[in-house]
């Protein structure tokens, strides 16, 4: 089968920069009170549900580690073989495998959690229907869902550059009501949503929907 193409240029871009991205996000969840609290609350919601948690799109495994820190059974899944080898690095406790959101390698109904922490923000609108498919197939009844992902209007920007390095990539940007109307089409009706203002560390607003499988 084909692979779409954002798919290849996704995990191209992300082999590219995975060092340097590495070393700037990984320092960053510190300093950022409103993603710990959002995290903390995931994290508890999805040991109440049972089963483990994927961190789809973990990148350098940061947030995988800290929601294990947390009392969660976490692991990361990741489409960048580089970012996966430097989170097995960093974490070498965890567990961290090569993957697409698109067609998860997991079984059906396993996991009291699914984490995808700015991770659909490459994945072209028509696709995001199969993605959070994927999200609820996964997920045990009762289990939680947390997106976070760049808010605006429905469009896409193309990126050139990228933490210091020449990649072809496109950022895509949602109306929370959009990502929670998908949601609930897949069966995972949205419990909580929280809109952040752009500020001093960010020059976009920033989307986060809670949803669960009941």
């Amino acid at each position: 089968m084909t692979e779409s193409a954002h798919l290849t240029e996704t995990r191209a871009a992300y082999d590219t920069v995975a060092a340097d991205y590495a070393a700037l996000v990984s320092a960053k969840l510190p300093e950022l009170p409103l993603d710990r609290a959002l995290l903390g609350a995931f994290a508890e919601l999805a040991r109440a549900a049972g089963g483990p948690v994927a961190d789809l799109g973990c990148g350098p495994g940061h947030v995988t580690a800290h929601l294990a820190a947390l009392g969660v059974d976490a692991f990361g899944v990741d489409l960048s073989p580089r970012m996966a080898e430097l989170a097995r690095r960093a974490y070498p406790e965890l567990r961290f495998e090569v993957g697409s959101m698109t067609a998860l390698d997991l079984p059906d109904g396993r996991l009291g959690g699914v984490l995808s922490w700015w991770s659909i923000v490459h994945t072209p609108r028509e696709l995001l229907p199969r993605v959070i498919a994927e999200f609820h197939r996964v997920l045990a009844p009762g289990g939680h869902a947390l997106l976070g992902f760049h808010g605006g209007d429905d469009e896409h920007v193309r990126r050139d550059q990228a933490y210091g390095h020449p990649v072809s990539l496109d950022v895509h940007f949602a109306r929370p009501e959009g990502i929670a109307a998908l949601l609930a089409a897949a069966g995972l009706p949205v419990t909580a949503t929280v809109w952040q203002a752009p500020g001093e560390r960010q020059r976009r607003p920033a989307a986060y929907l809670f949803a669960r499988k009941p």
